[in-house]
């Protein structure tokens, strides 16, 4: 197979990415629209993810936070979101670089995508275009602590809901893994 200078696996991972950020920065303006939410799990350890140390001493490698009913002051950048969150009682503030960002899901509509690490895209390829994001260094996420979402090799399954359950009727949502589709 000849070598992939172009590397479309890592502007595959990069467009829905995009799309997260799109709809937490339309969030941001303008509020949560319906029965719409978030849950987004994101690597703890990766670079640029601010978090207090209880937080991260609870869950070291990987965290699920859900924007629903109790966050506030949502703020979206290019590159990261920030959201002021409470955890056991305590409001804390937590900034999450979109590269870090390994799961995003919507239940309502039971929509979402799972993301594999930048590093797992490069150790497939040669090195990642000049014109694409510059990896982060981090390790591959372990399983999450709080709700967990689907593994990669299980990610043709629809994610679960907080109670495991499906969050409404009808239509099946699938988290697909994009790797799914590329040549080996």
């Amino acid at each position: 197979m000849a070598l992939d200078h172009i590397r479309y696996d890592i502007l595959a991972q990069a467009a829905p990415r995009d799309v997260v950020r799109t709809v937490l920065a339309d969030v941001a303006k303008r509020g949560l629209p319906g029965e719409h939410h978030f849950k987004i799990t994101f690597n703890t350890g990766a670079a640029g993810v601010r978090l207090s140390e209880r937080m991260r001493a609870q869950y070291p490698q990987e965290m699920t936070i859900v924007l629903q009913h109790q966050f506030w002051d949502l703020a979206v950048s290019e590159e990261a979101f920030e959201v002021g969150l409470s955890f056991g009682g305590v409001p804390e503030r937590v900034a999450v670089p979109f590269d870090a960002v390994t799961a995003f899901y919507d239940p309502a509509v039971q929509f979402g995508f799972q993301f594999e690490t930048i590093e797992t895209a490069m150790a497939e390829g040669a090195k990642a275009p000049e014109h694409a994001a510059p990896a982060k260094s981090r390790a591959p996420a372990a399983p999450s602590k709080t709700e967990a979402l689907p593994s990669p090799a299980a990610s043709a399954q629809p994610a679960p809901t907080a109670s495991g359950a499906d969050a409404g009727s009808g239509g099946s949502g699938e988290v697909v893994r994009l790797d799914r589709f590329r040549k080996k």
